[in-house]
């Protein structure tokens, strides 16, 4: 799993390739945390779990993106060292009448790390514009914009 920041007209990007597709979420939100600081510290910070449901994969990683966002702006922390399983539309998924049986699910988890101990630059948002996100050989690729 692999990302690198990308040079975006008043904004920034993340480029990112892995073998899987939770790899790929997981390597697009260290991207987002590296886009956010410059460094971030060792210093112990609380996990914290999020879990996503969308309708499609596109989708999915615009609603994780932007839910560390939110995170962030809730709990005063960068989330950092993420950790994610995808699963894709099934039957079986289904945990009772009210959920989706043809949304795609994310469950992730990321370390918090306190805002005051990072010299951090705010980005505000994720965005559709330019995104993709791919199969590629046996890997998967994705490009996300984020604006600054």
């Amino acid at each position: 799993m692999s990302y690198e920041l990308r040079d975006h007209t008043a904004d920034v990007a993340v480029e990112a390739t892995a073998d899987t597709l939770a790899a790929l979420f997981a390597a697009v939100a260290e991207g987002l945390t590296a886009a956010s600081a410059q460094s971030v510290p060792a210093t112990p910070g609380d996990r914290f779990e999020v879990e996503v449901a969308a309708e499609s994969r596109e989708a999915l990683l615009f609603d994780y993106l932007d839910r560390l966002i939110y995170e962030r702006d809730v709990r005063l922390v960068l989330p950092a060292d993420h950790r994610c399983t995808v699963a894709e539309p099934s039957e079986t998924d289904r945990t009772d009448e009210s959920d989706d049986p043809d949304a795609w699910r994310l469950a992730a988890s990321a370390r918090g790390v306190p805002l005051d101990a990072v010299a951090a630059r705010e980005i505000k948002a994720v965005t559709y514009s330019e995104m993709a996100l791919e199969r590629r050989g046996d890997g998967w690729r994705a490009y996300v914009v984020f604006d600054v």
